[in-house]
């Protein structure tokens, strides 16, 4: 059978989040039919961190401090998946072309904008998806065929991109052997005399 999976370390709290935890709890107890929403009851318990003294604050960062130090330890023992960093991308790749809808945007977002200056950007982004929505697919084809382009000269682009960088990859591979090997030209081998 396969290892057996170790759950990841609960991760540790702040101060304000014990002493959120201990309020609900008494909250509770003291008054077990009353009901309040999460907004209310938060800003209930913030008025209440806000007024309680420094001794008793102090009793909750010493809490977030004993759990700050059961989670590092934790962490430690534990083996598992760690979180994968994302790769950075290069900046010399190229970019991804925009969508006919993308396309649409970009030509009728200031024409939006101008009519209705008063609006946010969600709601010209919602006016924009209702337009696009509604428009015949005989009014879509110029930018879909816009799009099309841009799609193909994209993936020449990457086509070339690759190939460059394979033979970067390559050459920084064959300069690295070289410089171990004290050779000063690639592959050009130094015969006894």
């Amino acid at each position: 059978m396969g290892k057996e999976s170790q759950l990841r370390p609960k991760a540790n709290v702040s101060s304000y989040i014990h002493f959120f935890l201990n309020y609900r709890n008494k909250f509770k107890e003291q008054q077990p039919n009353t009901y309040l929403g999460f907004k209310e009851f938060s800003r209930k318990c913030s008025e209440k961190w806000r007024s309680i003294s420094k001794n008793e604050k102090a009793k909750y960062e010493a809490l977030a401090k004993l759990d700050k130090a059961r989670y590092q330890e934790e962490m430690m023992n534990y083996i598992g998946k760690k979180k994968k960093r994302r790769k950075k991308k290069d900046p010399q790749a190229p970019r991804r072309p925009p969508s006919s809808y993308l396309i649409f945007s970009q030509d009728h977002y200031a024409q939006l904008k101008k009519e209705n200056p008063g609006w946010s950007i969600v709601q010209v982004a919602k006016a924009m998806g209702k337009m696009w929505s509604t428009t015949t697919d005989v009014d879509k084809q110029p930018y879909e065929q816009r799009a099309a382009v841009l799609r193909s000269k994209y993936f020449e682009d990457v086509n070339t991109y690759r190939q460059q960088h394979r033979g970067r990859k390559r050459n920084f591979r064959l300069s690295a052997r070289n410089q171990r090997s004290g050779r000063t030209e690639p592959n050009k081998r130094v015969d006894p005399v």
